[in-house]
């Protein structure tokens, strides 16, 4: 039976958990500062539960004995702990004063003896005292637009630091009005540059807020709790994660596909809920304007109702808004990945769909190339994802769809058209199935192992393919970039490892970890088990697959990637299982590089992605936006101009009429979403893959057919690698 990642066991616990009731102790909360007086007006504080409490001594046991990582909760922990949890309620710096975090700290050191008995008042009281901090900091920016924003002073040479993670915290109420002020004037200032009159600012600003002030109100023992838990488990890895019961139940439902969504992967980001990936044939992947790194503030129903604003949400509550019956309509509000900064947004329609697994499938598609008088013919296939349909499969369905029969299939009708080498893409495939990956390298070697995985007990186990069948001998592409992950980066580093392909793009994601879900008595432990390894010895995690030939992208690494992460499993590596290597690039791949790049220094389509990064990049390294109004309307203004000019340029490119302004490109991005274009064209990336096949086979003609018996490789580890 095929493996799927989510599915494999995980051994028992080395320290069973016995008599849990018998060790919990309930502390007092004499000593430690209790809220100001004044916060029971306005918020009624929450308390730990017994249940929690035992969840609390689960979490940390299975973390010790269960997890990848060999680490233990002690007082060098502690202090990380107490820092993470800071992090995870307040990240900017933007709600807790100095004052706080001195009554806080005689709790750095003693959070990890807490933590292993159960005791959760003091990450309750910090909690409180938190939501106490955003209730007034909520409050002071109402009084803000309550006095109007005409009082703003827009001629003044003030700035805003864009990022305050690495800022002190705030001295005082004073400085913390100040950065406030500072926010709201921002806000502001970039409605009136979209052209909103000062009355919807003000209405639109004030809806927000207070729908931040009521769900901080409203919060919940278990908010609380989910936090606080998931500040601890992420000490481990980005991966490990609780789940509360209401986050369980979402999850599960999520795994069974019961429901109908729009395909995004979610995950919370300080206040906001921001988008991993995108389900390849999901219903935001086809509607094509939600990207990842988008941040999600406003949920609405329908195409006519209110927008509810939905930063401070917990994830599950974003996700209940956003899940609704098939073929309605969501409405999303984002901040764009790419945006100015946070005050700039749109909206996106998306109609709810189950993803189907034939929106799913692998497609192919031929590349005819005419080269120095000779013509090439390159297939294409494209795989969004490793999948299976494993109901059919255990039903004795012998036409059930999967990854590797389909692609067999598309080979075989691309040799039948005369195919004379082979494109596989990989781009945004986030992963899937592990057998998938397994059998699909299997069309491409004749037998061998594909993958290494080990677990926490340092217990290795390799998986192979034993077919010694070859559905394709030919020369071989792999295209990739930083959104392929896990499943992909197996296969891809089983190619390059096998010397089978070359590897071109953009380093890929470096998901290199297994996990598994195991149940608490209160909600549900996502834990990092296991870890894969390339059969020359390397892991996939953290570094992913590194191409041959590199091809820059849009995406940004800082943002987006295994090594974006905090606390994320570092690379390392193992022993190399014994492997075949059917071809060594080192001879031809100074020349197919040379070729390639000054295809690019020529390429109009590669010039305008290089701007558009330059732009992107520039954007990024920003840390001050003005809240001088002339200064801020002339950033605008140029930055608007070079993105419009990018745009005209590649419509020029394909014979279109240019946009006449700004406002015409919004008008024409919104109906290109409502009605993507279907004409098939291969993006540049994927016909400059042909190219690189067609200097493949042109520089030695050995690449023509790949029969010769691989070149047995037994060392240790590749240096390559290192």
């Amino acid at each position: 039976m095929p493996i799927s990642i989510r599915k494999l066991s995980l051994p028992r616990l080395r320290s069973p958990v016995a008599a849990l009731a018998l060790g919990l102790m309930v502390t007092s909360t004499a000593g430690f500062a209790a809220l100001d007086k004044d916060a029971e007006k306005t918020f009624t504080p929450v308390a730990p539960t017994i249940d929690q409490a035992r969840a609390n001594i689960l979490i940390a046991r299975q973390l010790q004995f269960t997890h990848f990582l060999d680490q233990r909760i002690d007082s060098s922990l502690s202090g990380r702990v107490f820092d993470a949890y800071l992090d995870h309620l307040d990240g900017q710096h933007i709600y807790f004063m100095q004052s706080d975090i001195d009554r806080f700290a005689p709790w750095r050191s003693k959070l990890d003896s807490a933590l292993k008995t159960g005791q959760l008042e003091p990450a309750f009281q910090i909690y409180n005292l938190f939501e106490q901090r955003v209730i007034e900091r909520l409050d002071y920016a109402l009084e803000l637009l309550d006095d109007g924003v005409d009082e703003f002073d827009f001629e003044a040479d003030e700035q805003l630091k864009l990022d305050r993670s690495d800022d002190p915290w705030a001295a005082d109420r004073d400085a913390l009005d100040d950065v406030w002020k500072r926010r709201i004037k921002n806000a502001v200032l970039a409605q009136r540059l979209n052209g909103k009159s000062d009355k919807e600012i003000v209405d639109s600003l004030r809806r927000r807020y207070e729908s931040q002030r009521s769900r901080a109100i409203q919060v919940r023992s278990e908010d609380a709790f989910q936090m606080y838990m998931n500040a601890f488990t992420s000490l481990w890895d980005p991966h490990t994660s609780y789940f509360s019961p209401r986050t369980s139940e979402n999850f599960n439902i999520n795994m069974s596909l019961s429901l109908e969504g729009i395909g995004a992967v979610l995950q919370s980001d300080n206040e906001y809920t921001k988008v991993v990936r995108l389900v390849p044939g999901g219903p935001a992947s086809k509607q094509g304007q939600l990207k990842p790194a988008d941040r999600i503030v406003g949920v609405a129903q329908g195409k006519d109702s209110e927008m509810t604003n939905v930063i401070g949400w917990r994830l599950d509550e974003v996700v209940d808004l956003i899940r609704g019956p098939r073929e309605s309509v969501v409405r999303l509000e984002v901040i764009p990945s790419n945006a100015s900064d946070e005050t700039i947004t749109r909206t996106i329609d998306i109609t709810r769909d189950q993803v189907k697994l034939e929106e799913q499938s692998a497609q192919s598609d031929m590349i005819n190339l005419e080269r120095n008088g000779k013509d090439y013919k390159v297939g294409v296939i494209d795989i969004p994802t490793f999948y299976a349909d494993f109901q059919a499969m255990q039903a004795g369905d012998p036409n059930y769809k999967s990854t590797t029969r389909d692609v067999r299939k598309l080979i075989n009708q691309l040799k039948d058209d005369g195919m004379q080498g082979l494109v596989i893409d990989l781009r945004n495939n986030g992963g899937g199935a592990l057998q998938e990956a397994n059998d699909l390298v299997g069309l491409f070697i004749d037998e061998g192992p594909t993958v290494q995985i080990r677990s926490a007990d340092n217990d290795v186990s390799v998986l192979t393919d034993d077919d010694p069948s070859v559905a394709y001998n030919g020369p071989l592409v792999v295209l990739v970039n930083r959104m392929s992950a896990s499943a992909s980066e197996i296969f891809a580093g089983a190619i390059q490892d096998y010397g089978r392909g070359l590897i071109v793009g953009s380093q890929t994601f470096g998901k290199g970890t297994v996990q598994a879900v195991r149940p608490l008595n209160h909600g549900q432990l996502k834990i990092t088990q296991s870890k894969f390894y390339r059969v020359s010895g390397g892991s996939t995690q953290h570094k992913g697959v590194i191409p041959d030939i590199n091809i820059p992208t849009r995406i940004n690494k800082d943002e987006i990637g295994e090594d974006a992460l905090d606390n994320a499993l570092p690379w390392d590596q193992i022993e190399a299982v014994p492997h075949g290597r059917y071809f060594d690039f080192s001879s031809v791949i100074d020349d197919l590089r040379e070729r390639h790049e000054a295809r690019f220094d020529k390429s109009p389509e590669f010039q305008l992605l290089q701007q558009e990064i330059d732009l992107l990049k520039g954007q990024r390294n920003r840390e001050y936006v003005s809240l001088n109004y002339d200064k801020r309307s002339a950033y605008q203004t140029d930055l608007e101009s070079r993105q419009l000019n990018i745009a005209n340029a590649r419509r020029e490119l394909k014979g279109k009429e240019p946009f006449a302004d700004w406002q015409a490109l919004e008008d024409h991005e919104e109906a290109e979403a409502a009605n993507p274009d279907q004409d098939g064209d291969h993006d540049f990336i994927v016909k400059e893959g042909g190219n690189i096949m067609a200097d493949l086979i042109e520089l030695d003609s050995r690449m023509a057919s790949i029969k010769n018996p691989p070149e047995r490789i037994t060392a240790q580890a590749d240096e390559s690698l290192k």
